[in-house]
C-alpha cells in the first residue's frame, strides 16, 4: 500500500513538473494568431509616383519672395530628389487670405504655408520675443541666425504642429512716412500702419498704430488712411510703398519681423525618410545661402530706388534724440517677460538667449 501511494506521489510530481514546462514555453513563443511585428519595407524610390506639394502664400508673383525664396527652394528640392519632390506655387493670397498661411499649412489646405508670424497675434507668444523693439540686429542676416537657432534650442510648443522648413528675419524695420518725422513730437498722433508687436510699439511712441497686413499698406497710405508704415526698406520697392511715402526715418532697434516657411506635419511624415533627409540638406544650405540673406540685398535694392527714382529723403535721428526713443520703449521688453511669465511660458530664458544670440552674431558677421 505505502508503495503504490509512493508510486503515484512520484507521478503527480513528473506530470505537474512537464506541465510548468510546457506552459514555460508556451510563453516564450509568439501567440499562433498573432503576426510577428515586421520593420517597415524600404520604399523603392525609383518606382514611385513624384509629390508635388503646394505653397500658399500671400506675395505679389513678382516679388522676389516669390520668386527667389519659394521657386528658389521648388527648384532647389526638385533637383536634389531627381525630380521626386516638387512643388507648385500659389502667390497673392489666392489659396488662403493673408496671415493665414500658419494654419493652412496646420490643417491641410496647403502642404506648406509661408508667412509672417505676427500677423496671427497671439497665436504664436514666445516668438514675439523677437519683434520686440531695443533689441539690436545688425541686419536680417543677423536677426535670422539668432532665430533660426533660438527655434533649434527652444523648440516652442506653438510651432510643433507642422515642419518647420525655414524660418528667417527681416531685420530693422524704418519709418516711411508723407511728412519728416525728426523727434518723437513730429510722431504725436501720426496713423502709422503696424502689425503684432510692432502695434505697442508704435503705441508708446505716441503714434496711432493701424493694424494691417503689408499687401493693404500701399492703399491705405495713398488714400490717406494712414500717414506711414514702420516695415523693412524693401517695402519700398517689392510693394511700390515708395510711391506714397516721401521720407525714411531710420530706426534700427524698433523693427524686426519673423517668417515660416512650414509644412503639414502628416504631408511631411508621408514623405520616404531618404527624401526627407535630402530635403533637410537642401534646408541648411538655402537658409544660408538665400533665406538669412534675402532682405539684405532687397533691403539694400529698396533704398537705392528709393532714393534715385523716387526722391525719398533719409532722416538719421540725432544721439540725444535716439535716447529718447529707447527710453519709450524700453518697458514694452519688461513688460512682455512679466506676461508671458504670468501664463506659464519661459519668457525670460528665451529673452536672454536672444540677447545672447544677438551679440553673438553681430560681432560674427560685423
Amino acid at each position: 500500500m505505502k508503495s503504490s501511494v509512493k508510486i503515484g506521489f512520484i507521478l503527480v510530481l513528473v506530470f505537474a513538473l512537464t506541465a510548468v514546462l510546457m506552459l514555460g514555453c508556451a510563453v516564450d513563443e509568439e501567440p499562433a494568431d498573432v503576426d510577428p511585428v515586421e520593420e517597415p519595407a524600404d520604399v523603392d524610390l525609383e518606382g514611385m509616383e513624384p509629390i508635388e506639394l503646394s505653397v500658399a502664400h500671400m506675395w505679389p508673383a513678382v516679388h522676389p519672395k516669390e520668386e527667389v525664396l519659394v521657386q528658389g527652394w521648388i527648384e532647389a528640392v526638385e533637383e536634389a530628389t531627381d525630380g521626386l519632390v516638387t512643388g507648385v506655387s500659389y502667390p497673392g493670397a489666392t489659396l488662403t487670405e493673408a496671415g493665414q498661411e500658419y494654419e493652412a499649412a496646420a490643417s491641410g489646405i496647403a502642404d506648406i504655408g509661408f508667412g509672417v508670424f505676427g500677423y496671427d497675434r497671439g497665436r504664436f507668444p514666445l516668438l514675439e520675443v523677437f519683434e520686440l523693439p531695443g533689441i539690436i540686429y545688425n541686419d536680417a542676416e543677423v536677426a535670422s541666425y539668432v532665430f533660426r537657432d533660438a527655434i533649434e534650442q527652444f523648440q516652442p510648443e506653438e510651432i510643433m504642429d507642422t515642419k518647420m522648413l525655414l524660418a528667417y528675419c527681416t531685420g530693422p524695420g524704418h519709418l516711411f512716412t508723407k511728412e519728416p518725422v525728426e523727434t518723437l513730437e513730429d510722431l504725436q498722433g501720426m496713423e502709422i500702419r503696424g502689425f503684432g508687436r510692432t502695434v505697442d510699439t508704435l503705441d508708446v511712441l505716441g503714434a496711432v498704430p493701424t493694424a494691417m497686413p503689408q499687401a493693404d499698406a500701399y492703399e491705405a497710405i495713398d488714400r490717406g488712411v494712414v500717414s506711414g508704415n514702420l516695415a523693412p526698406l524693401e517695402v519700398l520697392e517689392g510693394w511700390n510703398q515708395a510711391e506714397v511715402t516721401d521720407y525714411i526715418t531710420m530706426t534700427p532697434f524698433l523693427y524686426n519681423a519673423t517668417f515660416f516657411f512650414t509644412m503639414n506635419l502628416d504631408v511631411w511624415n508621408d514623405i520616404p525618410s531618404e527624401l526627407q533627409d535630402i530635403i533637410e540638406e537642401v534646408n541648411e544650405e538655402f537658409f544660408a545661402e538665400t533665406a538669412s540673406r534675402l532682405f539684405l540685398d532687397m533691403n539694400e535694392s529698396a533704398l537705392n530706388f528709393a532714393v534715385e527714382e523716387t526722391g525719398q529723403e533719409i532722416i538719421e535721428l540725432s544721439d540725444e534724440e535716439l535716447e529718447r526713443w529707447l527710453e519709450a520703449v524700453t518697458p514694452l521688453l519688461e513688460e512682455w517677460v512679466s506676461d508671458m511669465e504670468a501664463e506659464g511660458l519661459p519668457a525670460r530664458e528665451i529673452y536672454e538667449l536672444t540677447l545672447e544670440l544677438a551679440d553673438k552674431y553681430n560681432e560674427e558677421f560685423r
